[in-house]
């Protein structure tokens, strides 16, 4: 029998190291802050209904899982299958990189430590590339 103080301990999730939901919560709504306010962000924006307040929830619920936390996207929808419900909008290269650059923003504003911050960007970049579906 294994003595539980012999095991390593365990890493800390995203969601953890984020700093919980109240955090997640603080991203989200900064990331859709800045979509609405920033020019920059306005091709992305257009994407979006005029109310933000469904896709800021879906987010929310979506990051929590994502990132190691509770699944509320999932319980509410099941499978995020994130690709198929973004086909219908034209996402090439710029759209990704708008998304990535206002959730960066996002994340240096809200405080997010630098190591952190890189970590979770080039995750982002992964799944945002993946979601590209023009060319461009």
């Amino acid at each position: 029998m294994t003595d539980p103080a012999d095991e390593a301990p365990q890493q800390p999730t995203a969601f953890e190291l984020v700093g919980g939901e109240a955090r997640v919560r603080e991203l989200v709504d900064r990331f859709y802050d800045l979509m609405d306010l920033e020019p920059e962000f306005a091709g992305i924006r257009a994407m979006h209904p005029q109310t933000l307040d469904g896709s800021r929830d879906k987010l929310f619920w979506f990051l929590c899982g994502w990132l190691g936390g509770p699944d509320h996207y999932i319980e509410r929808f099941g499978h995020p299958r994130l690709r198929a419900r973004h086909l219908p909008f034209a996402i090439a290269s710029s759209e990704r990189d708008q998304w990535l650059r206002c959730m960066a923003w996002a994340m240096d504003d809200v405080g997010l430590p630098e190591a952190l911050r890189e970590h979770l960007l080039n995750s982002f970049f992964d799944t945002a590339d993946w979601m590209r579906n023009r060319p461009g």
